[in-house]
Formats: structure tokens, C-alpha cells, sequence
């Protein structure tokens, strides 16, 4: 039998910097180490768990000395949980280091020349700054360490909470969340307790049975809450019971949902979702739009943050009145709806054809009428007969998912020879990947980072992008007579 390898362990490592997706890392001869929860200052000894020609990672196995730079952290997680990673790391510092993930990866994997960046947007909330979490229920938790030595009989082996990082068949259950304002805390406290004290069978993973599924809460700044209750099979009298039971105690639920659930993960997308009592959808607002968000829809989940994210998009699109303006990856038409007003038209393209309806709903309820969504393949329909049809574009906005766009999108971009595009993103590696096959045609003319998600590692970043002068003009500018008669 062949012997598995001991990998070695290193002393008195000093933790040098952070880099991409947040890992901390630090140089041992000729390789860089990656590590989670330290932070450069600290000097660790560090085992490896995985080794490569040029870099291995590993864990913290002992700190001899903390990082003068070092908070304590706020939650009680901290350290099992994948969410606030960075609560150690005081707020200016996660900044410090977010904008220099942008700045690196758009100079290493794009090769793009960049101009000064400008300063990162901070959260001006940087707890309870969500509007959306999702709790699973557990047959059988993940015990900790701590739990592990205090020796007791029987553990309460029921959770609910989070998945560990990296491990599906594995929920922490969680005490207290400080992502999202209450009554977020105390629904799901309630929902746990009412669970145990009725003998409700909470979801096993890897067997497929019980009853309990997951929990998903959602909130707006106008203070109404959406509550989805997922359930594993149907069983009407305790399901009815529950609910009910739910409502009662929390009055401010204005929509109260619930999903039978039956196969392999937890997503709703492609379920159905059943309104028990209430309104179907909660509305957020922003200068004066409001938007109607479902159980399926997606929306910035830091909607504080977000308005000054479509703030700058706004302004980095320098609209004068009369443009043409394509939103790409349109969603439920927050970007659209919100640049509508400052511009003669507003053409959204998005692949998932319920946000799309959602898109259509907010601007009836708006009273939008220079805007226009369609739903299918971006690659399918940003075609010259679109462009012929609806009008050449002067303006292009693209916020698509963190996998970026498909190398026809981006070609299709630079055929419509908007004179700006402004590329939203929450992956700047992604986003440096794009903007890379567009050089020839565009210079980046501005960047600017935004933080969307305090005590992560996770950045949102916007880049302006201008048509290189001596590229043809674009002789398509001129709107259609149609477009000026609406």
C-alpha cells in the first residue's frame, strides 16, 4: 500500500498580505502560502493541507503573535461561519485591501492600462446591512470543537443556520446573525423553538427525509417582511399549525409564503411558491421609484449600498436626454428604470424571463413608458435586427453574474460601438477577463470600486469605458424616427 505523504507543518510563519478571494498569504522559500483568519502581522505556524509547485495552503494551527491591526471579531461565529470573514480586520483596512484586489486584477489579468483609481464607496452600514438571508434546518448539526470537549451527554443534534464553507451536508446552527435587521433573528428563533417544542422533524441531508427544510427572510427599508418556509413533504395540519402560529406571533410578516420541496437542493427558483397570507411581494424604494420584489426575484441585498452603486453608474454614464441606453443582464430593471429618466430610451436584456416580467411590473408601477425588457440568450438577442429595430445604442450598461459574459456578448458589445459602456461587477477577475477583448476598440476612462458587502472579501466594481477616437465613429447614433415620436 501505497504511503500517504506527511505534509509539513511551518513555524513562526509571518503573515505578509492579503490577496485574491481574501486568503491571507505569506512566502516560505520559494513558495507562497494561502491561509484563512490571520492577518499580515501575525506570525503563525501554519500545516498544510494542500501542496503545489508554487504554492501550497494551509491553516493556522497557533498564533505566537497578533497583528497590532487585529479587532475582535463581533460575532460569536466568527471563524466556523463563511460569511463576515473579515470582522478581525478593522473596516478601513477591508477597504485598503478590496481596492487593491480591483486594481490587481484588472492590471494582472486584463494587462488593461488603468487610470487613477478612484476611492472605494464604503458601507455606511456595516451591520445589519442585508435585506435577504437563507437558513437551513438540520437533523444533525455540526458540533464544534468547544461542544466537542465540554463533555456533555447528549448534544441537541437539531439546528438551524448556515451550511459550513465548503461541506453541502453540513449546517451550523446559528444564535445570532448580524447581517440582517430584525425581526430576522427572532423569526428564526421562534421557528427553531417552536420546532423543538413540537417534535417537528427537521431535514436530514444525506438520508432525504423529515420536514423542515429552509427558511428564507426578507426585508425592505419601507419595513415590510417576506417569510418563505420550505418544507420537505406536504403534511397540511402541522404545516397549517405553524404558520399560523408564525403569523400570530409576528404581525409585521406582510408576506407569508411557503414551498413544498421535495428534491435534491434547496433552491426555489423552479418550485412552486404558495401565498399563505399576506401581500405576494414586498416593495423596496429608491429617489422615488419602487420596486416590487416576489419570493424568486433577485435584488441587491444591500439596498442602501445599491442606490449609491446605480448612483454612480448614472454618473459615470454622463446622460444627457436624448440617449439610447441597452441595459444588459437587466434583472428586475433596477438599473434600467432608475437611468430612465435621464435618458429617451432604456432597452433591457435578461435571460431569466420571470425577473423579466418583474421588470415589466415595476415599470407599469412607475410609470415608465421609455423602457423595454426582453427575455432570452443575451448572445440571441443582441443581433443587428434588434439594433436596427429598437435603436443603435450610445450608452451600453452590463451587470451580468460573477461568471462574467460570454466571449460573442462582449463581441456583440463592441459591434453596437456604443461610445461608453459601464461594466458592473462583482467579480473584478471576471470583469479584467471581459474588458481584455475590448482594448483594441475602448480605453477604461474611469474605475470605481464599491463595497457592497462589509467584513467580506467580496467587491463590487464599476469601470467607464470610452470608444478610442481614432476608432470609426459610430454611424448609428442617430435614433430612428420612430424612437423620436414616442
Amino acid at each position: 500500500m501505497r504511503k500517504k505523504k506527511i505534509k509539513p507543518c511551518h513555524e513562526q510563519v509571518l503573515i505578509t498580505d492579503i490577496g485574491a478571494e481574501g486568503k491571507s498569504l505569506a512566502r516560505v522559500g520559494e513558495k507562497v502560502v494561502f491561509t484563512d483568519f490571520a492577518l499580515p502581522g501575525d506570525v503563525v505556524d501554519l500545516q498544510v493541507t494542500v501542496s503545489k509547485k508554487r504554492y501550497e495552503e494551509a491553516r493556522v494551527v497557533h498564533y505566537h503573535t497578533l497583528s497590532p491591526d487585529r479587532e475582535t471579531p463581533f460575532c460569536g461565529h466568527f471563524g466556523l461561519c463563511g460569511g463576515c470573514r473579515w470582522q478581525h480586520l478593522p473596516y478601513s483596512l477591508q477597504l485598503h485591501y478590496k481596492h487593491k484586489q480591483v486594481a490587481d486584477q484588472l492590471e494582472r489579468i486584463g494587462k488593461l492600462s488603468l487610470p487613477e483609481l478612484r476611492p472605494i464607496l464604503g458601507s455606511e452600514e456595516t451591520r445589519f446591512y442585508r435585506n435577504k438571508l437563507e437558513f437551513s434546518f438540520t437533523a444533525n448539526r455540526w458540533i464544534t470543537e468547544v461542544e466537542m470537549g465540554l463533555q456533555e451527554p447528549e448534544l441537541e443534534r437539531r439546528g438551524l443556520g448556515f451550511h459550513v464553507p465548503g461541506m453541502f451536508d453540513k449546517v451550523f446552527h446559528v444564535d445570532q446573525c448580524w447581517l440582517q435587521p430584525e425581526p430576522s433573528n427572532k423569526i428564526r428563533n421562534f421557528l427553531y423553538g417552536y420546532a423543538l417544542n413540537h417534535a417537528l422533524p427537521f431535514y436530514h441531508i444525506r438520508n432525504g427525509e423529515g420536514f423542515l427544510r429552509s427558511l428564507i427572510v426578507r426585508t425592505s427599508s419601507l419595513g415590510e417582511v417576506m417569510v418563505i418556509l420550505s418544507f420537505f413533504r406536504e403534511d397540511m395540519s402541522l404545516r397549517e399549525k405553524l404558520l399560523i402560529s408564525l403569523q400570530r406571533e409576528f404581525p409585521e410578516i406582510t408576506s407569508l409564503f411557503y414551498v413544498i420541496n421535495g428534491k435534491g437542493n434547496d433552491t426555489i427558483t423552479d418550485q412552486e411558491t404558495v401565498l399563505f397570507s399576506g401581500k405576494d411581494h414586498i416593495t423596496e424604494e429608491m429617489e422615488g421609484l419602487r420596486f416590487r420584489i416576489g419570493p424568486k426575484s433577485f435584488f441587491q441585498t444591500n439596498s442602501r449600498q445599491a442606490l449609491e452603486l446605480y448612483r454612480c453608474v448614472r454618473e459615470l454614464a454622463g446622460l444627457q436626454g436624448d440617449e439610447v441606453v441597452y441595459d444588459l443582464y437587466s434583472g428586475t430593471g433596477t438599473i434600467g428604470l432608475f437611468l430612465s429618466r435621464h435618458c429617451r430610451k432604456v432597452v433591457g436584456l435578461e435571460y431569466v424571463r420571470e425577473a423579466t416580467e418583474d421588470a415589466w411590473v415595476n415599470a407599469r408601477t412607475n410609470g415608465r413608458e421609455n423602457v423595454r425588457f426582453m427575455a432570452g440568450d443575451i448572445r440571441a438577442l443582441l443581433t443587428p435586427a434588434l439594433l436596427q429595430e429598437e435603436g443603435y445604442p450610445s450608452v451600453i450598461i452590463t451587470d451580468p453574474p460573477r461568471s462574467g459574459m460570454h466571449p460573442d456578448v462582449v463581441k456583440a458589445i463592441v459591434e453596437a460601438a456604443p461610445q461608453k459602456i459601464v461594466y458592473v461587477s462583482c467579480n473584478p477577475a471576471t470583469q479584467a477577463r471581459d474588458l481584455a477583448l475590448t482594448i483594441d476598440d475602448y480605453q477604461v476612462s474611469a474605475v470605481q470600486p464599491v463595497d457592497m458587502f462589509p467584513h467580506t472579501h467580496h467587491v463590487e466594481n464599476i469601470v467607464l469605458l470610452v470608444r478610442k477616437e481614432d476608432r470609426r465613429p459610430n454611424p448609428h447614433l442617430q435614433v430612428p424616427e420612430a424612437d423620436h415620436q414616442q
